[in-house]
């Protein structure tokens, strides 16, 4: 059996019992632990961020949760950690450090800069290029993580639309765990998000790569969102029920 690679998304065969899935997801996990027999059946999988593979076996690499995504028969260690390691479908809040004459280069935190074509954006061409300025903060996906050439960005789905990624706008941007980041993106919404969203009018980016994008009308809103977010990560969901409350008070 080959495994391509493991950062970013391989495809494995992997056999993990009878129910198809390891019994270690959502359990906590320490480098080296097995989690995976690649031995047992031949069902199709793709191995995320924190595994990789060790002979007919896969291994986590760091400490975290494992997670699996059932519609991409998808695993990966999940970890709140400050290092980001970039995967592909990843979403990302770069901020542009160059530009060059066929892309542009964005800080993602990563070991690497990320390089986003000049035509990576919905109906971009040569003569309509966007005028992006060094310190521009940008919101892409990742589109190629392998480990032996830097990341490559886009600014466009996997239907050529936009989707929510180009160029961000005014607001305000705030560095936070990778697990954080993760768990705001996650189904369904969590509860920091979802008792802001029925009080306050902002808008909001999160990137995987530990970057937060905020912005409203009212700076206040802009602040009181970014703190309740940076509190939520260690809380339980009625503890962010409790904490989202308060803060809304607070800043009547």
């Amino acid at each position: 059996m080959k495994v391509e690679g493991t950062d970013d998304g391989a495809v494995a065969a992997a056999g993990v019992g009878p129910t198809g899935v390891s019994p270690f997801v959502s359990k906590v996990l320490a480098p080296g632990d097995i989690v995976l027999d690649l031995n047992s059946t031949n069902k199709v999988l793709r191995v995320g961020s924190g595994l990789r593979q060790d002979g007919d076996s896969i291994l986590a690499t760091k400490a975290g949760k494992l997670r699996f995504q059932k519609q991409s028969n998808k695993y990966w260690v999940e970890g709140s950690q400050k290092r980001y390691i970039p995967n592909v479908e990843d979403t990302v809040v770069g901020i542009m450090v160059d530009r060059r004459s066929e892309m542009f280069i964005l800080d993602i935190g990563g070991p690497a800069f990320g390089s986003l074509p000049i035509l990576a954006f919905e109906g971009a061409t040569r003569r309509n290029i966007p005028n992006l300025q060094i310190g521009a903060a940008v919101y892409a996906r990742v589109v190629n993580a392998h480990r032996d050439s830097d990341p490559e960005l886009s600014c466009t789905d996997a239907a050529g639309k936009s989707a929510g990624f180009g160029p961000l706008k005014g607001g305000f941007i705030f560095d936070c765990s990778t697990g954080l980041a993760r768990g705001l993106l996650s189904k369904p919404t969590p509860p920091v998000l979802e008792v802001l969203g029925k009080s306050l009018s902002f808008e909001i980016a999160v990137g995987l790569n530990g970057r937060v994008w905020v912005n409203a009308p009212k700076v206040a809103t802009i602040i009181t969102v970014s703190n309740a977010i940076q509190n939520a990560e260690f809380l339980s969901p009625t503890q962010q029920h409790i904490m989202v409350k308060k803060l809304l008070e607070d800043s009547q």
